[in-house]
């Protein structure tokens, strides 16, 4: 009987301790080293462009605030292929992140359609406020349906049309043939403008431009330099009628995969390099324009009352093709007079 009570108490006293370990493993899985994490990151644009200086700045930090735990390793120039095959990626979690241009976003979010209008905005710094604010976070999380987490806008870029001829007024675009992005907003609109958009892959532009295929297309000035349209367009017409939004993107599987320290360290660094990125896309706008004219190409402050005419008969048709469009642009609207 004695031997029985000694056995129970021994028992008893093991139990305990194990269990004491137990909780004790619990808490140094929580509170210590966290697990390394390996992300990769894509984009179209060059590795001097306004995106890397973004990835820079955020994996340097990232690797900072995680203490090394968080590894970024960025692939520029359509390594990890086209904007929409990272977007598929990213949305399976094969890849962890991307930049992209939000047109390329229209066919899994259809609402972003809207920032396809001609003239959405005024300026270049107040498409930026906007998507600082309350309507940029909106569309940012959109994206959380459709399998991809919103890290953040990274900066509006300008688009103006390069050409082999001058464009002073509207009437200097009839009969064009520009490649233009492959959205209704943007089709739609030079159609109006009377031009002829081209379908075309933009790697094509180059040599099409340079044989007389096409006369030119829409770009912003730092991409017009840094792919060296220079060379074959010698008119760069500041005709502004879109104002196009990068983001960026990642995969919704891998950031569940993040503790909830890693994914606040993310976030931060995120912040901090999409800052630094729309500082260095103003700071390029300016240089890209002055390097343009010195390689001979002319500047044309194009008069845009024409455009913006033309521009105001496709505004009805857009709207009513994009979900709750009208309620979506109202509010956009709204945002820019606060």
């Amino acid at each position: 009987m004695r031997k029985a009570l000694y056995l129970m108490l021994a028992l008893s006293l093991v139990m305990a301790i194990v269990s004491g370990c137990s909780d004790d493993s619990t808490d140094a899985s929580t509170n210590g080293e966290e697990k390394n994490v390996e992300l990769k990151i894509g984009h179209i644009l060059t590795p001097d462009s306004h995106y890397q200086v973004m990835i820079d700045e955020m994996t340097k930090i990232a690797d900072e605030k995680s203490g090394g735990t968080i590894k970024i390793t960025s692939f520029p120039q359509s390594q990890l292929g086209d904007e929409i095959k990272m977007i598929q990626a990213a949305r399976s979690g094969t890849i962890s992140m991307f930049v992209t241009g939000q047109a390329a976003l229209e066919n899994t979010v259809k609402e972003y359609e809207i920032f396809d209008i001609p003239y959405l905005f005024d300026n270049l710094e107040q498409a930026n406020e906007v998507l600082a604010g309350d309507v940029g976070k909106k569309y940012l999380e959109m994206l959380e349906e459709h399998q991809l987490i919103g890290l953040g806008w990274l900066t509006a870029m300008e688009r103006n049309v390069f050409s082999d001829k001058e464009i002073k007024d509207v009437s200097d675009m009839k009969g064009l043939k520009l490649r233009v992005m492959q959205a209704p907003g943007y089709v739609e609109t030079y159609k109006a403008f009377g031009a002829q958009p081209t379908p075309m892959a933009y790697s094509e532009v180059y040599m099409s431009l340079q044989q007389g295929v096409v006369n030119g297309g829409d770009i912003s000035p730092d991409q017009f330099m840094n792919d060296r349209f220079s060379e074959v367009a010698k008119y760069y017409n500041l005709t502004k009628s879109h104002y196009l939004p990068a983001l960026l993107v990642m995969s919704q599987k891998q950031w569940d995969d993040l503790s909830d320290n890693q994914r606040e360290i993310l976030q931060e660094a995120a912040d901090a390099g999409l800052k630094k990125g729309i500082e260095f896309y103003a700071q390029a706008y300016d240089e890209s324009l002055e390097n343009a004219e010195k390689d001979g190409v002319k500047i044309v402050e194009t008069d845009l009352s024409g455009f913006k005419e033309k521009a105001d008969e496709t505004h009805d048709s857009l709207i009513k093709s994009i979900p709750d469009g009208q309620s979506l642009y109202d509010e956009i609207q709204a945002a820019k007079s606060k």
